[in-house]
């Protein structure tokens, strides 16, 4: 690529807007009864030591799952009849302790296009209710709201809402109440559409309907066992909502931890100044 041309990519990038579709890290955040939850604590503290120039440091120790916040699973995070994708055994890929294959080191860097569907715009509230399935005629009334498609190799992020409740941690939860999500039926559908990676803003990418708690989870299995699709959890698509935007570059790009089954992730949406 000529000089020039590069120049012109990068002044583009320089200007653009990004949105940032996590959520902050923090102790008091909402975590799946199935994940250790987030912990830091200082080690050192501005103070501890003194350098001879005056200077000081500080540094923490951070305990947390690789399902934590804003998260991204890898493969084998789930498996089915043993199977994780593509046949592999469980059992044998996890022996010593760690995984062998399909595990967060394993992904790549993830640059897109992307698109936001506002199932509650779609259907003309502000969020869902609690325990309420987006089913793929919902995918479809979004697609036709906001005049957009799905293209093979797209990163399809579904809005519902949920943010609102995330002070709420029970509520956000949804093991009693339920929380909103696509159906297995939906999840094949958008699996089919031939997408790279989808994402959505609950604790779990599922219909949870009330009482079930997450005992449960076919979503999981559709697109990580039966079509080795990645998922992220936990996202935040009120900024998007807010500005209408449906389409954009999406960047993602997960920590290489050998071995982990998921992995804390800041995902960005980017568009044209």
């Amino acid at each position: 690529m000529p000089n020039a041309e590069r120049d012109k990519l990068w002044e583009r990038f320089a200007t653009a807007k990004v949105y940032d579709l996590s959520h902050p890290l923090g102790q008091q955040m909402p975590v799946s009864p199935n994940h250790p939850g987030f912990r830091l604590a200082l080690l050192r503290r501005h103070g501890d030591r003194v350098r001879a120039d005056g200077g000081s440091a500080a540094n923490e120790l951070m305990v947390l799952g690789g399902h934590s916040g804003t998260h991204l699973d890898a493969l084998f995070h789930v498996s089915h009849n043993g199977l994780l994708f593509g046949g592999a055994n469980a059992a044998e890929a996890q022996q010593g302790g760690m995984f062998r294959l399909l595990g967060a080191e394993t992904i790549d860097p993830i640059l897109c296009r992307g698109v936001m569907l506002d199932i509650p715009a779609a259907l003309g509230i502000e969020t869902l209710d609690p325990g309420a399935p987006i089913t793929i005629q919902d995918l479809q009334a979004a697609l036709t709201r906001q005049k957009i498609d799905i293209r093979k190799g797209d990163a399809v992020l579904v809005r519902s809402g949920w943010p609102k409740y995330w002070q709420d941690t029970e509520k956000f939860v949804g093991l009693t109440g339920g929380a909103p999500g696509i159906n297995q039926d939906a999840a094949v559908w958008l699996a089919r559409q031939g997408i790279r990676i989808t994402g959505a803003e609950t604790i779990a990418y599922e219909w949870i309907p009330p009482g079930q708690g997450h005992a449960l989870l076919p979503v999981h299995k559709v697109f990580l066992v039966d079509h080795g699709i990645h998922i992220i959890e936990v996202l935040d698509l009120s900024e998007l909502a807010r500005d209408q935007v449906s389409e954009f570059f999406f960047i993602v790009t997960p920590l290489k931890i050998t071995g982990a089954t998921g992995v804390p992730v800041r995902p960005l949406a980017v568009i044209a100044a």
